[in-house]
């Protein structure tokens, strides 16, 4: 068994930090920041199966998608070539949903067969499906970035034939349509509040970093009054995030200067209440853990968790 390692040996862990009294509760005094697993080019996508007691996440450049037992410690190989798989989730049967930056949005079946939910839109190709979340009635929505093919992970010289948007598939038709172009402009990371009446998306665009949100119409479809909640500053690279039972915000950040490196953690009205200092940029962030209550985090070359006071809104994440 591979034992975490545990980064301070301080308690409570002043990697934990207070940015508003109102996160207090949330974090766990005996709770400490370990690093389960590393060496990975660039680590992004994380999702937990808890019926497997399991951690999968997808390292991209080197096109694969790995596995952390939670009961042995041990990282192992799960799928590759993942067609360079990014973001991760489950769908409302426990099935793995894959954004590829392979240019399609996949779905791994049960007996493990991959079948292809979409790889174009209007007969053309999409860029980079970047990030994916299922909403409670099926349907599947998903960010598509050039991220992929501007980083050509693939050695493929690719031209971008689709805007950069974010899509919804239909549940029960498969049918997407598009529910954003041009108020966001190169969207990444996306998640729903709990109540799913509002999808936060990412703007990724240099100089216009934001977290904005979305009301989601009467008819669950569609997207309206798009507004900027969080305006990042200079140094601020939001990236994915996820949202606990009490719809706040546990958003990937950093690179921009060392002390940013980590997780920034915002209320339901976009102030900064909360954050977990890492040694590296964190990309994404899912909850997990028997209760939900484990936040798993990759940043860049590693994985790592921290016990928390709150649980995670949706399955997987």
């Amino acid at each position: 068994m591979t034992e975490p390692l545990v980064l301070n040996e301080r308690l409570p862990d002043p990697a934990v930090k207070i940015l508003d009294p109102s996160f207090e509760k949330y974090r766990l005094v005996l709770a400490s920041v370990e690093r389960l697993s590393q060496g990975y080019a660039w680590a992004e996508g994380p999702v937990y199966f808890g019926d497997a007691r399991c951690l999968l996440w997808s390292d991209i450049p080197n096109n694969r998608i790995l596995r952390w037992d939670e009961e042995t410690g041990q990282t192992t190989i799960f799928r590759k070539p993942s067609n360079y798989a990014n973001g991760n989730t489950r769908d409302r049967q426990g099935r793995l949903v894959t954004a590829e930056h392979g240019r399609r949005v996949t779905r791994t079946e049960y007996n493990g067969t991959i079948t292809v939910l979409i790889d174009k839109f209007d007969g053309k190709r999409l860029s980079s499906p970047n990030d994916v979340v299922v909403k409670s009635d099926d349907s599947i929505w998903f960010t598509d970035m050039t991220a992929g093919i501007a980083g050509n992970w693939n050695g493929e010289i690719a031209e971008q034939e689709l805007p950069q948007r974010v899509y919804r598939l239909d549940g029960k038709t498969g049918k997407a349509t598009v529910v954003n172009e041009g108020t966001v402009t190169r969207p990444n990371g996306l998640a729903f509040s709990p109540d799913e009446k509002i999808l936060y998306v990412i703007e990724s665009q240099p100089g216009l970093r934001a977290i904005y949100a979305f009301d989601v119409t009467g008819d669950g479809a569609t997207l309206a009054n798009g507004r900027m909640l969080v305006k990042c500053e200079k140094d601020e690279v939001p990236d994915g995030f996820r949202v606990d039972i009490d719809g706040n915000l546990w958003c990937g950040w950093g690179m921009g200067s060392a002390e940013l490196d980590g997780v920034r953690i915002f209320n339901p009205q976009g102030q900064p209440i909360g954050h977990i200092s890492l040694p590296e940029r964190a990309a994404n962030v899912c909850f997990g853990g028997p209760k939900r209550n484990r936040l798993f985090m990759t940043a860049s070359h590693s994985i790592y968790a921290l016990y928390v006071n709150t649980q995670g809104a949706t399955l997987g994440g």
